[in-house]
C-alpha cells in the first residue's frame, strides 16, 4: 500500500513538471518564475541626469503594461555593480538579460557566462565592444550621428566667419559609448572650417554639478570661449550656471550646444540660454519589451536597432515643450 502511494506522488510530481516546462516558451535554460510568464534582468547605468531617469521610467512602465516580470538594478555608474547584477540574473535563471554599460569594454566575461547559461543579452541605449555574438541586439541611438548634427548646426552658423572660434567640449563619462562617439562625429564634422578649433575638451560625468565645476575652471583658464559643445542636456545646465555666476550671457556671449533634448534643457533653449539641441530618445521602453517578447519566443530580431530622432532649435523647443513627455 505505501508503495503504491509513493508511486502515485512520483507520477503527480512529474506531471506537474511537464505543465511548467509546457507554460514557458521560452529559449535558453532561463525560467524566471516558471508561470508563464516573462521575467527580465535589466541593469541601469545610474541616475546621472535627466534623461537617465525619464529612460528608466519608461523601462518600468512599460515592463508593467506588457505584464513582464522586472528585476531592475542600478549600477550607480559603477560597472563592477553591474557586472555583479548581471551574474546575479543568471543565477535567479531569468528569461532575458537587458543593460545600459556603463563603459564599452570589459564585458567579455560576464557576456559568456549568460551565453553559457542560455539566457539572450539586449543591449539597450550604449554599445559594448564585445563580439556580436555574445548578445542578440542592440537598442540606442546613432552617437556619433547625434555628433555629426551637433557640428553640422556649428559649421552652418559660422560658415561666413572668417576669424577664429573656440570651442569648448563637456565630454561624458570616460570611456562610456555616447561619450567616445559624439565627440568622434562631432570632430569629423567639424574639420570642414579650419576656423572652427576645440582648444578644450574635459569629461563632466554627464552629470550638472560635474558640467558646472568644470566649466568653471575652463573659464578660468580660458578668457576667449566662443562656443561649448555639452554631451548631453545636464552638463550644459550645469556649465551655464558657472557661465552666468562668470558674468557672462549664455546663449549670447557663449553659444551652446546640447545632447538630449529633456524638459530642462529644451526649457534653456527656449529661453535663449542654449542654441541648439540634438535629441536623444530615452523612451526606449516599450520597444525594449516588444523585442524582449520576440527573443523569448526565439523570433528574429534586427541586429542593430537605431531609434528616431530630430533636432530643435528654439522655435522648435518652444512648440515641443507643452507636449514633452521627459
Amino acid at each position: 500500500m505505501k508503495r503504491r502511494i509513493l508511486a502515485a506522488a512520483a507520477g503527480a510530481a512529474l506531471a506537474l513538471t511537464a505543465v511548467t516546462a509546457c507554460g514557458d516558451s521560452g529559449s535558453g535554460s532561463g525560467g524566471g518564475s516558471g508561470s508563464g510568464s516573462i521575467t527580465l534582468g535589466f541593469s541601469q547605468v545610474g541616475a546621472e541626469s535627466g534623461w537617465r531617469t525619464a529612460n528608466t521610467k519608461s523601462i518600468k512602465e512599460e515592463a508593467a503594461a506588457a505584464g513582464i516580470d522586472l528585476k531592475f538594478a542600478d549600477a550607480q555608474q559603477k560597472q563592477e555593480n553591474q557586472i555583479a547584477a548581471i551574474r546575479s540574473f543568471i543565477k535567479q535563471k531569468v528569461d532575458v538579460i537587458a543593460f545600459s554599460p556603463v563603459v564599452v569594454t570589459g564585458w567579455d566575461a560576464v557576456l559568456k557566462e549568460a551565453k553559457a547559461a542560455g539566457i539572450p543579452v539586449v543591449l539597450t541605449d550604449r554599445a559594448v565592444d564585445s563580439d556580436a555574438s555574445m548578445y542578440v541586439t542592440f537598442l540606442g541611438s546613432d552617437f556619433v550621428e547625434e555628433g555629426k548634427k551637433s557640428g553640422q548646426w556649428l559649421v552652418d552658423q559660422y560658415k561666413d566667419s572668417s576669424e577664429p572660434v573656440n570651442i569648448v567640449q563637456l565630454e561624458g563619462t570616460v570611456g562610456a559609448a555616447p561619450a567616445i562617439d559624439r565627440k568622434k562625429g562631432f570632430e569629423e564634422v567639424i574639420k570642414a572650417n579650419p576656423n572652427l578649433k576645440v582648444i578644450a575638451s574635459q569629461s563632466g560625468e554627464f552629470t550638472r554639478a560635474k558640467g558646472k565645476e568644470v566649466m568653471q575652471a575652463l573659464l578660468k583658464a580660458h578668457k576667449d570661449i566662443d562656443v561649448l559643445y555639452a554631451h548631453n542636456d545636464d552638463m550644459g545646465l550645469g556649465a551655464i550656471q558657472a557661465i552666468e555666476e562668470a558674468g557672462k550671457k549664455p546663449g549670447e556671449d557663449i553659444k551652446i550646444i546640447t545632447v538630449d533634448a529633456v524638459r530642462d534643457g529644451m526649457q534653456a533653449l527656449a529661453d535663449g540660454k542654449i542654441n541648439f539641441i540634438v535629441e536623444c530618445n530615452p523612451l526606449l521602453g516599450g520597444q525594449l519589451m516588444e523585442i524582449v517578447k520576440k527573443v523569448h519566443e526565439d523570433q528574429p530580431v534586427e541586429r542593430r536597432i537605431v531609434t528616431e530622432e530630430t533636432v530643435f532649435d528654439q522655435e522648435a523647443a518652444k512648440k515641443a515643450l507643452p507636449s514633452r513627455k521627459y
